[in-house]
Parts: C-alpha cells; structure tokens; sequence
C-alpha cells in the first residue's frame, strides 16, 4: 500500500487567516441611549452630569464605537461630547456600531502587519470564519498581500478560489 502525502503541508503555501486578528473584547459599543430621558430626549444639563458621574475605567484599552440604539434626534455635539471623556482612556473612538469599530480596528492592525513573510509564495486568504470578520476586512486584506504575494487564493486548501497571480 503506497503512503498518503500531504501535498497541501508540503508546499510552500502560507496562510493568512484573519481570525488571527480578530479583537474579542477589545471592541466594544457604547449606547448612549442610556443617557437620554424614556432614551429619546437630551436634556443638556442633566446629560452633561451622568457623562461627568459615569465610571469610563471599562472602556480602558478598547476601541469604542459610539451610537445610539433609538431614533432621538440628537444635537451635533453629543457623540464628540462623549470622545472628549472617552480619548485619554481609549485605543480608538469612533461615532459608529461595533462592525464598523471591528473594521477600524483591522485598518490598523493590518496597516502594521509585516507582510514580508508571503513574499514570493502563493497565499490562502482564509475564508472559513468562526468568527463574525467583516467583508470589507477581506477586500483590504488582498490589496495588503498583492504586492508581497506570488498568488493569492479565497477559503481553505482543499477549495480555493483563485483570485490573483502576479503576472511576470
């Protein structure tokens, strides 16, 4: 009987998988609903004082989305209101849900990742998830690996879909 070879092990293919990245609680949502009286009206004093009262220590070290759950009508200066306590504690701010604060965080994870490693080598961009990584994360992921990568394919080893190849 002849001996299985793992070809796929074998090969000089790299893996990039984004789920490496991925920032857990790292990233987080502020709703600031709470604040806002039956979470509709702003009334400015009695807001400017839970913002003054609210313990921020939880939001140490994370990137934050702020936004807001209900339909109130807000005045322009309440979300940069909130950033003004937020910053001094906070990797990142941001006026938006948390995909969009997931998708802040990969722009700058991915713009510091050293790509030096998928010179010249064909490339799996990792596509079956368990965890919930944006679209948008995969199309800058690619144009990150272009430059480096020989070939760039989508999903795992056994089912690839090509999606780039450097022409020579």
């Amino acid at each position: 009987m002849e001996e299985i070879v793992n070809k796929i092990a074998e090969s000089s293919l790299e893996v990039f998988d984004l789920e490496d990245y991925f920032p857990g609680e790292h990233v987080v949502e502020l709703d600031i609903s709470q604040w806002l009286l039956e979470g509709f009206i702003l009334k400015e004093k009695e807001f400017r004082q839970q913002l003054k009262d609210f313990d921020w220590s939880i939001y140490q070290d994370k990137y934050v989305g702020i936004t807001c759950s209900t339909d109130a009508i807000l005045p322009a200066w309440t979300f940069a209101l909130i950033a003004v306590y937020l910053k001094p504690i906070v990797l990142k701010v941001i006026h938006g849900t948390k995909e969009q604060v997931v998708e802040e965080w990969y722009k700058d994870i991915l713009a510091k990742t050293d790509y030096s490693p998928f010179q010249d080598k064909p490339v799996i961009l990792k596509g079956c998830s368990k965890k919930e990584v944006p679209q948008s994360v995969y199309t800058l992921a690619i144009q990150k690996l272009m430059p480096f990568a020989r070939s760039i394919m989508f999903g795992e080893a056994c089912s690839a879909v090509p999606l780039y190849k450097r022409t020579r």
